[in-house]
C-alpha cells in the first residue's frame, strides 16, 4: 500500500468516526432533569472528551508494521505490501473504535460527576 493510499484510508476512517457524537447514544434518567442544563453539561463533557488522544493513526502504523512482517515471512515483496495494507486498515479501525469507546467513557463519567444518572 502506497503512502498516499494509506493517508487516504486513514483520513476516511477519521472522517467516519467523527460523524457521530459519542454523547448522542448516552441514556440518562430524565427525572428531575432541566433539559437546557443537561444540554449545556453534555456539550461541556463532549468538549472534555475531545481531549482523548486519537488512537487510530497509532494503531494503523503498528498494524502496517506487523502486517508487513507477516507478509515478509509468508511471501515476497507483494505479500509485504499487501500485509502492511491489511494491517493498516485493521489497526485504523480498531484504533478508531477504541478512541470512540474511551470518549464515551469520559462523557459518562463527566455526567455522573455532575449528578446525572447514566443508564447505559
Amino acid at each position: 500500500m502506497s503512502g498516499r493510499n494509506l493517508f487516504i484510508m486513514l483520513g476516511t476512517v477519521a472522517l467516519i468516526s467523527a460523524c457521530s457524537s459519542p454523547g448522542s447514544d448516552i441514556i440518562i434518567d430524565p427525572a428531575y432533569v432541566d433539559r437546557a442544563q443537561y444540554d449545556q453539561d453534555l456539550a461541556e463533557c463532549e468538549r472534555l472528551a475531545d481531549q482523548v488522544r486519537q488512537k487510530a493513526g497509532e494503531r494503523a502504523a503498528r498494524g502496517a508494521v506487523i502486517g508487513g512482517a507477516i507478509g515478509a515471512i509468508w511471501g515476497g515483496n507483494r505479500s509485504v505490501e499487501r500485509g502492511a495494507g491489511v494491517g493498516a486498515v485493521s489497526g485504523a479501525a480498531k484504533g478508531a473504535a477504541a478512541t470512540e469507546n474511551e470518549k464515551k467513557r469520559v462523557i459518562k463519567n463527566c455526567l455522573r460527576n455532575r449528578g446525572y444518572t447514566v443508564l447505559n
